[in-house]
């Protein structure tokens, strides 16, 4: 039932915690940003300027066509991530991070569940514990955080927990794009195609909205695009290893790396239900990796 721990950690999983680290250290230079004042759509545009470029330079090291083979999935990725993209950022930035963090950890169930409608994959036991495990040990991490009467007095607070949910099945359905990709496309094409469609998307809907940054916000935007290459080169290779709704479980692990960031980085000390939450989500992982059924 179980591998020996050699055998437990496959190059899928690797890959999925490099993805996760990526996007803990994305979402807290989102989040800074945005209490700057800067906009949602300003940030995804910045983040598509720097994703590019860095995809454009390894799509010319590898010497391979920079449009890439199945054109129509190619674009049908990029779109549906510049539109996730947006939606995702919107809900970090006019949502406290507990809620947003929750809505944002749904795709793993949606992407279950497409995977075995469009890929024709089965659900494995192992990948549905997991599931259960982590969603638990989300709730009980962010729980005590959660003040769902205050969305009463928010203005707009339903339309930012809508876009959560939208951003969350648009993840979902970009997995599993992604997954068909990989049978046909290199990983950096397939990455570069999100900020090629999402760039002039995101400067088209700003308009005049632009806000200029200072020199440390514009340091901070740099890193979104830079956190968030690695984050997508992860998931992207994460894919190419493992089936869709497995490797995605390993997603999980961005929960305890940004209390771990928290902690080091903003002095907020770990709640006694971060930590039980945090046990739960990497025994979730555990048995996800170890356990071949």
């Amino acid at each position: 039932m179980f591998m020996s721990l050699k055998q437990a950690l496959p190059m899928s999983a690797w890959y999925m915690i490099l993805s996760a680290l990526g996007f803990s250290l994305m979402a807290a230079c989102v989040k800074s940003v945005s209490d700057a004042g800067i906009p949602v759509l300003e940030i995804v545009a910045a983040r598509a300027i720097v994703s590019g470029i860095i995809s454009y330079l390894d799509i010319r090291r590898k010497k391979i066509s920079v449009w890439g083979n199945n054109k129509p999935l190619l674009f049908v990725r990029g779109s549906v991530g510049a539109v996730t993209l947006i939606f995702v950022y919107y809900s970090v930035s006019t949502l406290p991070l507990a809620e947003s963090t929750i809505l944002q950890y749904l795709h793993p169930v949606f992407t279950a569940v497409l995977a075995v409608l469009f890929l024709k994959e089965s659900v494995q036991r192992s990948t549905l514990i997991c599931i259960v495990l982590s969603l638990i040990g989300l709730g009980v991490m962010v729980a005590p955080n959660m003040q769902l009467n205050d969305y009463q007095q928010m203005p707009y607070a339903w339309l930012s927990v809508g876009a959560g949910v939208l951003g969350a099945i648009g993840s979902a359905v970009a997995y599993v794009v992604v997954k068909k990709l990989t049978k046909t496309d290199d990983s950096s094409v397939i990455v570069f195609y999100f900020p090629f469609i999402s760039l002039p998307m995101s400067v088209a809907l700003l308009g005049s909205d632009f806000v200029m940054p200072t020199l440390p916000i514009f340091g901070l935007l740099i890193l979104v695009g830079i956190f968030t290459q690695v984050g997508q080169v992860g998931l992207t290779k994460a894919l190419n290893c493992d089936d869709a709704n497995k490797a995605t479980a390993y997603a999980y692990i961005q929960v305890v790396f940004s209390a771990l960031i928290g902690w080091l980085y903003f002095s907020e000390v770990p709640t006694l239900t971060t930590i039980m939450g945090g046990g739960l989500v990497i025994a979730g992982a555990l048995v996800n990796v170890m356990w071949k059924r």
